[in-house]
């Protein structure tokens, strides 16, 4: 049997995440595959994972943050000209959106996209429309923010990450169930990090279905992060000039080397020639808009790129396990990084912080520019954002690498 192509970036490579995208290549549908350098363990499939897949699609490649992405947005002002009220500033965007697990938009957010047919289409979806109307322009926890940056000009960007929220995490779960025979909304039984890839063939309806609910789940984390931007750019009362927008957890219909596949990338961007995409580092690190250029190289990589640093340790590791005193307090015990620490690394890049907590402390993640290092026959850097602000919400401790 012919060995399938699996181009391998970054060093050290973590032989957790290579032996789970290996493991993926091993379905039949599986075609090629990439391991951006990035990569670290994922449920099923690692994150920095890519696969191209032949008339068929894989749900937990995807993975639970249906659309999960970034999108950047340059102002018309100047980073200087908001330092002096930076604070304050910070703590509006803080208090005023709405960060953490299962919040509501207390400002509902009417679209076009909640009358799309496939909402009547699948029934199972059109029992999530309501719960995502209420969560639509929420940014939820874990790793996903919204930043403040200055680029090498001095001009200030907003910069977000976050996905489709309850309706995409639903919407994985119901369909892992179908690809199990089991009921859409049945219970999930306990994952195990390196399960087998759940493929669907898109020859059959629940494969068809599957694409037609991620594509809606991709036009819902479109609009919330368009909403957020939005209030960001009322809270600093700017008017937008550029943005560049992208997910990193998706399927994409592509041709490469004359033949059409479905390319499932999670925690990868589509780095196509000419195309630009947002990448976010830490807290306490540089972000960047790149561009794809047409190398020998981008094919390997099946047109794809990093969407982040990659962490070096998991959240549990780095923030510790979460314990309810006697007195119903909640604490930390175990990490590796204290706030402390934290609270220093972010002080020391001269970072407004509001929210966050440690397992997202730029130590518990590698540095961006190293990273982009090992993609540099693919991509050119078009700008060099540093943080003056970030804000999120505490961490999601039941998701450990998800992403």
């Amino acid at each position: 049997m012919e060995e399938k192509p699996l181009e391998v970036r970054g060093a050290p490579v973590d032989e957790g995440a290579l032996g789970q995208i290996r493991r993926c290549l091993e379905d039949e549908e599986a075609a090629a595959g990439v391991l951006c350098a990035d990569h670290h363990l994922g449920y099923s499939m690692p994150i920095g994972g890519v696969i191209a897949y032949r008339n068929a699609v894989s749900p937990s490649g995807v993975g639970y943050d249906i659309a999960c992405g970034n999108k950047a947005v340059r102002t018309n002002l100047r980073a200087a000209d908001v330092r002096p009220d930076l604070v304050r500033i910070m703590e509006a965007i803080h208090g005023g959106l709405e960060f953490g697990m299962g919040r509501r938009n207390p400002r509902p957010v009417g679209h076009d996209l909640f009358d799309d047919p496939v909402w009547r289409d699948i029934p199972a979806l059109g029992r999530l429309r309501d719960l995502a109307m209420a969560q639509l322009g929420t940014i939820g926890s874990g790793n996903h923010y919204v930043d403040l940056f200055e680029d090498e000009d001095g001009s200030l960007w907003i910069g977000v990450h976050f996905g489709s929220r309850g309706l995409g995490h639903k919407t994985c779960t119901g369909f892992l169930n179908l690809a199990k025979g089991k009921e859409f909304g049945a219970r999930p039984g306990r994952e195990d990090m390196n399960a087998p890839a759940s493929v669907l063939s898109l020859a059959s309806p629940v494969g068809q279905d599957y694409m037609a609910a991620m594509n809606l789940a991709g036009r819902y984390a479109y609009a919330g992060r368009d909403y957020v931007c939005r209030r960001v750019l009322e809270i600093l009362g700017a008017e937008p000039l550029f943005e560049v927008h992208n997910h990193h957890n998706f399927a994409w219909e592509e041709t490469h080397g004359g033949e059409t596949f479905v390319v499932v990338r999670k925690g990868a961007t589509p780095a196509w020639p000419g195309q630009l995409s947002f990448i976010g580092g830490s807290m306490g690190d540089i972000s960047v808009i790149a561009e794809g250029v047409d190398t020998e190289g981008a094919g390997r990589l099946l047109r794809s790129t990093v969407h982040g640093a990659g962490r070096t340790m998991s959240r549990t590791k780095a923030a510790g396990r979460r314990m309810r005193t006697k007195r119903g307090q909640v604490i930390r015990k175990g990490g590796l990084i204290t706030r402390q620490d934290m609270n220093a690394a972010v002080k020391a890049r001269g970072v407004i912080l509001r929210g966050a907590d440690t397992d997202e402390a730029p130590q518990a993640y590698k540095r961006l520019g190293e990273v982009l290092a090992h993609h540099e026959d693919a991509l050119r850097i078009r700008h060099t954002l540093a943080p003056i602000g970030v804000a999120m919400a505490g961490p999601d401790v039941r998701d450990d690498f998800r992403d």
